[in-house]
Formats: structure tokens, C-alpha cells, sequence
């Protein structure tokens, strides 16, 4: 029966013998490379181990955990809910274990199979395609994981226990360790043929007497260019809402909307949507874009190699519009 242990006299690369009598530590070990790969076979090729063996595995950490882990939809495997929670805490946990054991192995970008957990908006998403493109040319065998940002920024450290990064702009409570990525500023976005702007330019008293757009990240977000807003007594008649930023092109062409959003939103969209940007009729106001992480992530070998990938991209200008 699998007790969490590569074959006698064999430790395949990536998969550490245990301290003896700590068999549940292996399993973690495989437990990691079930969910990473959602794969049993792959798995097993992972860690050097045969595919009786991971099955083995797999079904002591069901019986563990009372759950199935891994569900067959088609073809593929997929995670479960619990297993979807899980695995941002055993990628936290082993890393950390491994380096109080000694164990702690390097990053080889060219082999590494890791899902990096992120949570950002479309904009976000988008406007990093550079870095993502970098990082898996770098290193084919990762995956990244789209997230929806924190519903309460000012809790983001709990979020990024469980997850690897959140992007997001500096200011909504969000204290942990950071890099910037990019800038950017806020215009206001508006359909081509809306005569408000039809001088290149808005009033504050047409945005006022504009019917407004607005994205909602969640209660507690508020975007720079809100607070501005609202230190300037500015407040727009907000009829329409929307979840994502890349809808509100979309939404306002063809309308008599405005809305308020990032400059790049518009140079990438504006034209095939019939969307124009001008300048807001307040003082311009900065939009930085920076990367965060919990320090509980800066002993994890794969981390920090993504973290060093994306401060060497935005150096470089890679992110630059």
C-alpha cells in the first residue's frame, strides 16, 4: 500500500524523501502534484512514480479529506470546489516545510509545472499579456489562474494566503509586499458621436449632466479616479454598472453614457467599438498597477522566479503601452 514514498532507492527530481515516520508529509508532496497536474498519470511522471502508486495516493487523500479531489467532466479532470481551496495552501505549505527540512529544491523554469493563482480585473489581465507571454515562454509547464479581485481589499491578506498575487492599484488597503508593474491615467470614455465631447473635451458640468457609467470591483473598492471625484465634489449620475472594465466600451458606443477608465482601455478598444477618450475636466489622475503577495510567499523558489520575471519586465519597459 502507498505510504508516501518514492521507490526504495530512488527520490524522483521535485519529490523529497520524508523524515521517517512522517509518511503524510509524502502525501502532501503527491497531493500537490495530483492537483497541479489533475492528472494521474502526469502525476505520477512528475515525481517518478508509476500510475498504481498515484492512484493509491489519490485514493488515500480522498479518503482523507472526504472529498473526490479530482472529477472526471469528458475527457479531462477537473477539481473540486475543496480541492480548488486546497491547493493555493499546500503550494504555500510545502515550500515551507521543505525549507525547514533542508529539502528546499530550485526553480527550473524549463520543467516546473505550477499554477499561479492571480486575482485582477480584465484590464489587468490584458495589459499584462507581455508578462504572461514571457513567463510561460520561460517556463512552458505553468499555468495561470485568473481570479476575480478581493471582494474587500482591506482583507487581501487572508486572499493571498490562499492565492499568489493580486494586481491592483496602491490606496485601497491592500498592505502587504508589492512591485509596480505599469501606469497608466483616467479619461473619460465616451461613444464618438456623443456632442459633449464633440470639441475633443467634457465639462464638469456635462459629466455631471451625463447619464455615467461605472465599474464595481466590489463595496469596498474605490478606484484613484473616485476618490478624486470625490474630493472635488464631483458626483456623476451613475445609471448603468457593470462588473468588468472591457464591457464599457461595448456598452456606452452608440449612447449618450460616460464613463471613467484607464487610458489603455480606450487606445486598445476605442476604435473598433466607435468609443473616443478625452481628457477628464479634472487635474489628470495616475493609475499604478502594482503586483502584491504575502510575505508567507518570498521562500517559495517558483514565486520568486515569477516576481523577479515581473520586475525585470516592467524595468524594461515590456509593460509599457
Amino acid at each position: 500500500m502507498y505510504d508516501g514514498r518514492a521507490p526504495r532507492g530512488h527520490v524522483a527530481p521535485g519529490y523529497h524523501a520524508s523524515v521517517a515516520g512522517e509518511p503524510d508529509l509524502n502525501l502532501l508532496v503527491a497531493l500537490r502534484a495530483l492537483l497541479e497536474e489533475t492528472n494521474v498519470t502526469h502525476a505520477g511522471e512528475r515525481l517518478g512514480l508509476g500510475q498504481s502508486t498515484m492512484s493509491s495516493a489519490l485514493a488515500r487523500l480522498r479518503a482523507l479529506f472526504q472529498d473526490e479531489l479530482l472529477v472526471r467532466v469528458g475527457r479531462e479532470y477537473e477539481l473540486t470546489p475543496l480541492a480548488r481551496q486546497i491547493l493555493p495552501q499546500v503550494q504555500v505549505t510545502l515550500p515551507l516545510l521543505a525549507q525547514a527540512l533542508g529539502q528546499e529544491q530550485p526553480f527550473v523554469a524549463e520543467t516546473a509545472r505550477r499554477t499561479f493563482g492571480i486575482q485582477l480585473s480584465d484590464y489587468g489581465a490584458i495589459e499584462l499579456r507581455p508578462l504572461f507571454a514571457l513567463a510561460q515562454a520561460a517556463a512552458p509547464g505553468i499555468r495561470f489562474d485568473y481570479l476575480r479581485l478581493p471582494a474587500d481589499p482591506t482583507a487581501a491578506e487572508r486572499d493571498l494566503l490562499a492565492h499568489d498575487f493580486v494586481v491592483a492599484t496602491p490606496g485601497i488597503g491592500i498592505e502587504v509586499d508589492s512591485l509596480e508593474l505599469f501606469r497608466d491615467e483616467y479619461v473619460v470614455l465616451a461613444s464618438r458621436d456623443n456632442p459633449v465631447v464633440a470639441g475633443g473635451e467634457i465639462s464638469v458640468d456635462d459629466l455631471l449632466a451625463s447619464p455615467f457609467i461605472r465599474c464595481d470591483f466590489g463595496r469596498a473598492h474605490m478606484t484613484p479616479a473616485e476618490r478624486r471625484m470625490r474630493e472635488l465634489d464631483i458626483f456623476p449620475r451613475v445609471r448603468v454598472t457593470t462588473s468588468t472594465l472591457l464591457s464599457m466600451p461595448l456598452i456606452v458606443a452608440g449612447t449618450d453614457l460616460v464613463g471613467v477608465v484607464p487610458s489603455r482601455l480606450v487606445a486598445r478598444n476605442g476604435e473598433v467599438t466607435g468609443t473616443v477618450a478625452v481628457p477628464t475636466p479634472f487635474p489628470t489622475v495616475e493609475l499604478i498597477q502594482r503586483l502584491w503577495w504575502h510575505s508567507a510567499h518570498n521562500t517559495d523558489a517558483a514565486h520568486t522566479w515569477f516576481r523577479t520575471l515581473a520586475a525585470d519586465a516592467a524595468g524594461s519597459g515590456a509593460l509599457a503601452a
